[in-house]
């Protein structure tokens, strides 16, 4: 596979920048509404964010300097005056009026009337909440750590939650967040966003509590076939453990690997590519030990 290799220092910070951050996505959104020493409120999404320890709980989002002329955001200036945040996370829903509130508007015009958001009292930091937005920290401001003086430079703003605000409807019988009813976005490279939903959903199995036997317990012919894909090979190696000589054996007896076995017996190269598509089927139907059952037939 040919690449190209990029140095940073090579580039403009600006074209680097660009091209990185549409490699690393998606990624989250951090709405964060904060407030300066005259009381005056400012609405901003950052996609420099994630959580990094619930104990303390921990988020940190980053205002980078603007790369065009090196100045900072009024986010930044806001936290370092007076450090409590309430990071909005954005749903579908609500993602048009949070571009809006990108725009950069002079100090002290208020994002959330531009955006038309709605302004929920906080129960212990001074910054308003987002009332539209599904879930709401309310955050103290740890420490800013500044990571150069240069445009584009991050600067990490570690927040510890304080509260967390969890709109009910979001909420499956459990008490958990329903992936779909939460309805998340996410933010790509220059103007795409990603929205997590529907089909761009799906589950995998945690190799957490057992130790799955790993890619390299499967046959050679798995591991050379040019049906079965990587993600295929990760979903076998996360089983437990492999079926027993006398299960692959019983299972010879299934009646669609007789079909197989009577429909390929002139081509060993056929059987293989039929037991393969079969077993790959089992697969995306999550009957992982049917699948290992069908390849162990070689």
């Amino acid at each position: 596979m040919a690449t190209k290799q990029v140095i940073p220092k090579e580039m403009t910070t600006g074209a680097f920048h660009a091209l990185m951050l549409s490699a690393v996505a998606p990624r989250p959104i951090a709405f964060a509404s904060t407030i300066d020493t005259n009381g005056q409120v400012n609405l901003s999404p950052f996609s420099f964010f994630n959580a990094f320890g619930s104990n303390p709980p921990l988020l940190i989002f980053s205002p980078a300097r603007r790369v065009r002329n090196n100045t900072t955001k009024h986010t930044l200036q806001n936290v370092e005056a007076v450090p409590e945040v309430v990071i909005n996370i954005v749903n579908y829903a609500m993602v048009e009026q949070m571009s809006l509130a990108s725009t950069e508007y002079d100090k002290g015009v208020n994002e959330f009337i531009k955006a038309g958001f709605t302004p929920a009292t906080s129960s212990l930091v001074k910054p308003p909440r987002v009332a539209e937005a599904p879930v709401a920290f309310e955050c103290k401001v740890n420490q800013v750590i500044h990571t150069g003086q240069e445009g584009g430079a991050g600067n990490l703003i570690l927040c510890e939650i304080l509260m967390m605000h969890v709109n009910e409807a979001i909420l499956d019988e459990e008490g958990k967040i329903d992936q779909h009813k939460i309805d998340l976005v996410a933010r790509l490279g220059g103007s795409w966003y990603c929205r997590a939903s529907g089909e761009a959903l799906f589950e995998i199995p945690k190799p957490l509590a057992t130790k799955g036997v790993g890619v390299d317990a499967l046959p050679q012919h798995v591991l050379n076939s040019t049906i079965l894909t990587g993600n295929n090979l990760g979903r076998l190696g996360n089983v437990e453990k492999q079926p027993t000589s006398e299960e692959v054996a019983a299972y010879s007896q299934q009646e669609e690997i007789k079909k197989i076995q009577l429909q390929t017996k002139d081509s060993e190269a056929t059987f293989r590519k039929a037991l393969h598509q079969l077993a790959q089927k089992h697969i995306e139907a999550n009957r992982l030990k049917e699948a290992w059952l069908t390849l162990l037939q070689m």
